[in-house]
């Protein structure tokens, strides 16, 4: 505020008044409210028999596709799967209140990788209303179905968020695996910053690199234009620019990494270090 006091008035003062107050009201209703909803949770957990448990399991994707039923060709896995991921989701919501800074950086990681697989933000809506419809048939105990679907929207808008600051033009086109679409996508960035761009992306605390990223996603089109790029030497008035750099310094263990999964991509990376 200090640093704009020519733009500040009135007006500001009142809306940044209100927003501070409203803040103070939902924090102070939500204090106490959740080492109450943790033991209600964990008490509907634990509660839990192998058939309750499976059932679960079950009706949470079922629920899932009915609500939106393009979300099963994201989800093609055998049903094992599935209910692993079922077993992970309810894990989650219980740690969300356990450990919740780890559980941030956790989720924000695992929302890093979903911008790889390009799964569309709309379908965690669904996904959470399915899951809290299941658990309300089966618990007559508000606290705890409150508990679930405090913990798993807000999973899931971690999720979202990371989802939507990590879905660069650079990792929309890795998914393309189109070496046209990647060199478009990177033609806009900076000199200076270009390298940046292909080899770190960060959410919070976690990152994740495009340029590994499309190796491990098979991407390899994508992935010699990257290094491609990042071994041009570039220049302006003032400096030159070389990503060689930034390239070792982001992935020392870049050529043990290519030789192991990539080769083909060797001739460039050995061409661009001459």
């Amino acid at each position: 505020i200090s640093l704009v006091p020519k733009d500040w008035d009135g007006d500001h003062e009142v809306a940044w008044g209100w927003l501070w107050e409203n803040v103070e009201r939902m924090l102070k209703n939500l204090m106490g409210k959740p080492q109450v909803q943790e033991k209600a949770l964990e008490r509907f957990i634990m509660s839990l028999t192998e058939d309750a448990a499976n059932f679960l399991r079950r009706e949470v994707f079922k629920r899932f596709f009915a609500l939106a039923p393009a979300g099963q060709d994201y989800f093609k896995q055998s049903t094992t799967r599935l209910y692993w991921i079922a077993d992970k989701i309810i894990e989650m919501t219980i740690e969300m209140y356990r450990a919740p800074k780890r559980m941030v950086e956790d989720i924000s990681a695992l929302g890093l990788r979903y911008v790889g697989y390009a799964i569309p933000t709309e379908f965690f809506a669904p996904f959470v209303s399915g899951a809290v419809q299941v658990v309300r048939t089966m618990t007559t105990d508000e606290s705890a179905e409150d508990a679930f679907r405090w913990s798993l929207t807000l999973i899931s808008k971690i999720l979202v968020r990371t989802i939507l600051e990590g879905s660069t033009i650079v990792m929309q086109a890795i998914n393309t695996n189109q070496e046209k679409a990647l060199n478009k996508a990177i033609s806009v960035s900076p000199r200076g910053k270009r390298a940046v761009e292909l080899l770190n992306i960060a959410v919070g605390t976690q990152s994740i690199s495009p340029l590994y990223w499309a190796i491990e996603s098979g991407s390899l089109n994508c992935a010699k234009a990257m290094i491609i790029d990042l071994l041009t030497i570039r220049s302006d008035r003032e400096n030159y620019y070389y990503g060689c750099d930034e390239l070792f310094t982001r992935h020392p263990e870049v050529i043990q990494r290519l030789c192991a999964d990539a080769p083909p991509l060797l001739p460039a990376l050995l061409d661009g270090l001459i």
